[in-house]
């Protein structure tokens, strides 16, 4: 089934388009990938990225999580050779940094997964800072905007690779299943017994 993607607001796609051609923020770029490509290079597939902050506060309640830019997904011919981002800043949107490694290609395969899935749902980025993971974010509301809402308990996550210990990467679950198990790699381990007497 076809996801749902929202249009990027357009000041951001500006400024990532603005980056791009520009030929020091594609040369300074820590993506060799990006910096070898020959040949023109667009954004793709616009994902707006939220960050789901202190994991272990909403364990009895909905997670919180607010929006923080724009990913993009940087092709170059057939692939994704990077990301670039867009942050929202008090002047609005403004181009953040291009960005490589592993989330590019785990990205492009948990859309795939996603895009073979029977319900329709809005594909968004959501990163647990405290994990050091990122998910792709399958929303149940396809008509929001894509800047707000909380994760619904039967929304569904998909760890992308590499996912911390203990959660299987590109094992799609459902929010309210997947929960328990941040909560519980957040917890610090008991101490185990006490010193003799």
């Amino acid at each position: 089934m076809p996801l749902h993607v929202p249009p990027a607001p357009a000041p951001a796609l500006r400024s990532v388009l603005a980056a791009l051609g520009s030929p020091t923020a594609v040369r300074e770029a820590p993506v060799s990938g990006l910096r070898a490509h020959q040949g023109p290079l667009s954004p793709d597939r616009p994902l707006p990225v939220h960050v789901w902050d202190d994991v272990r506060r909403h364990t009895d309640g909905p997670p919180r999580t607010r929006l923080v830019g724009w990913r993009f997904q940087i092709r170059g011919g057939d692939r994704a050779v990077a990301t670039a981002e867009a942050r929202l800043t008090a002047d609005g949107w403004t181009f953040s940094h291009i960005c490589g490694g592993p989330y590019v290609a785990a990205t492009e395969r948990a859309l795939q997964q996603a895009e073979s899935l029977t319900v329709p749902c809005q594909p968004r980025l959501l990163s647990v800072p405290e994990l050091y993971m990122l998910t792709l974010w399958l929303h149940h509301d396809i008509d929001s905007d894509g800047s707000d809402g909380m994760p619904d308990p039967g929304d569904l996550l998909v760890p992308l690779a590499p996912a911390p210990p203990g959660i299987a990467a590109h094992h799609p679950q459902r929010v309210a299943d997947l929960l328990p198990q941040l909560t519980l790699r957040l917890t610090p381990a008991p101490l185990l017994g006490s010193p003799a007497a």
